[in-house]
């Protein structure tokens, strides 16, 4: 029942975001910087990790996932491939700068954050949080030698004990 709501509710802001006038900045590559996306100057305190993990909430986790690992249910539903934010490697070679463009300005399917919902100061703190999504994520282990078995084997039988 909650998961046609939600596609449901999806479609809509998709289909009011295309029918929204876009401001002049969101005509530029989201990939170029733009004079419009100011430097990170954000300071990081309780408040700004507390409203970014609202802001994440509210208008990112639909699609990327509670966790940021892009498996949503909306995302399958709208065959979305979306970035596993808790891979640190996903976001390595990212600047800042690069992310606010993105979410300043949207990116194919994904709608323009616009100022009146976030200023630059908040998308900073929203740049931060995800970027906390892969710290703290359990280590990897190393990939075994090829033909290395990972079970080690049992004991061999003592041959002197009778099998019962």
């Amino acid at each position: 029942m909650l998961k046609p709501f939600l596609v449901l509710s999806a479609a809509i802001l998709f289909e009011i975001a295309a029918l929204t006038p876009a401001p002049a900045v969101a005509a530029s590559s989201p990939q170029q910087p733009t004079a419009a996306a100011p430097a990170n100057t954000a300071k990081s305190t309780p408040a700004s990790r507390e409203r970014a993990k609202g802001l994440y909430a509210r208008d990112c986790a639909l699609c990327h996932g509670d966790n940021g690992n892009g498996k949503s249910d909306l995302a399958k539903d709208m065959q979305l491939t979306l970035d596993d934010w808790t891979d640190p490697k996903t976001l390595a070679n990212r600047s800042d700068q690069e992310l606010f463009n993105v979410i300043r300005n949207g990116k194919d399917k994904m709608p323009a954050e616009d100022e009146g919902r976030a200023k630059k100061d908040d998308v900073y703190a929203l740049i931060a949080y995800i970027r906390e999504m892969s710290k703290n994520q359990p280590a990897q282990a190393a990939p075994a030698a090829p033909g290395a078995d990972a079970t080690p084997a049992p004991p061999p039988a003592d041959a002197t004990k009778p099998n019962r």
